[in-house]
């Protein structure tokens, strides 16, 4: 069913909530409509709701790809002098603490003898997931068919083979 006219507040707000909690009457409840059963049956028969059901969808796995994408490129290149500091630090205060830069840091560790480890996260995976995430994305169809190509060369190869042998 389509709709000519664009979504109102509610319906925008009933898509977003739907996205959220992977539950339409709980959506149309959250988005405060007084028959959430109806509303239900009549708003996810519509094309604009859904495609903007869609949008919202797409709209945060690319989100949620540029924020790994970001932390990757920080571990991977970001800055290890604010832990090193910290090593030298005399003095620990929660102030001092809170101003480094500390996301390249996987643990730290202080021995018995007073020592201080610092265990950082591995630059060389950050770098292979930077560049698995720079690659397209691999198509399940098109694996399998290409799997099925090179199985059928091999086997017309085999036959082939098999040919000059007799």
């Amino acid at each position: 069913m389509k709709r000519s006219k664009g979504l109102t507040a509610r319906e925008k707000l009933f898509c977003s909530c739907y996205v959220n909690c992977g539950n339409y009457k709980e959506a149309a409840v959250l988005a405060g409509y007084s028959q959430p059963e109806k509303a239900v049956s009549f708003l996810t028969m519509r094309d604009d709701i859904n495609e903007m059901i869609a949008r919202i969808y797409r709209a945060r796995a690319e989100d949620r790809r540029e924020k790994a994408r970001a932390g990757y490129e920080r571990l991977a290149f970001g800055s290890i002098s604010d832990a090193v500091r910290l090593m030298f630090e005399e003095e620990l205060s929660g102030e001092v603490l809170a101003s480094y830069d500390l996301f390249n840091v996987a643990e730290i560790k202080r021995p018995k003898d007073g020592a201080m480890e610092i265990k950082f996260f591995d630059r060389l995976k950050a770098l292979e997931k930077l560049e698995e995430s720079d690659m397209p994305e691999k198509n399940s169809v098109s694996e399998f068919y290409s799997a099925l190509v090179g199985g059928l060369e091999g086997q017309k190869k085999g036959e082939n083979d098999s040919d000059n042998n007799a």
